[in-house]
């Protein structure tokens, strides 16, 4: 999986920071939940996103809302790279793992 810090790691003084990830076919990021909430845009290829129990697709310009405190996991079964903007707070406390 690839993560870049686009905005928020340099100096800016933002109260959010943007994050770029890549995840491969057939890769996956952890299944987590935290305080903070964050928002979720596809600009390559196509993915999926638990949030509790449900799945849903996202693809190009899709934009996904993940409440605080929510299970969530960001997946690929495609045969393509799924590269997407995450947007978080600045402030923001620690993921904490979820059992499957």
């Amino acid at each position: 999986m690839i993560r870049q810090v686009l905005v928020g790691d340099h100096g800016e003084t933002a109260k959010f920071h943007l994050r770029y990830f890549e995840i491969g076919p057939g890769g996956y990021s952890s299944f987590e939940t935290h305080k903070h909430e964050h928002v979720v845009i596809g600009i390559r290829g196509r993915g999926k996103a638990k949030l509790n129990r449900r799945v849903t697709d996202i693809k190009y310009l899709d934009v996904l809302y993940v409440n605080p405190n929510t299970p969530h996991r960001l997946f690929n079964p495609f045969e393509e790279p799924f590269g997407f903007f995450c947007i978080v707070n600045a402030r923001r406390d620690r993921p904490r793992p979820v059992k499957t």
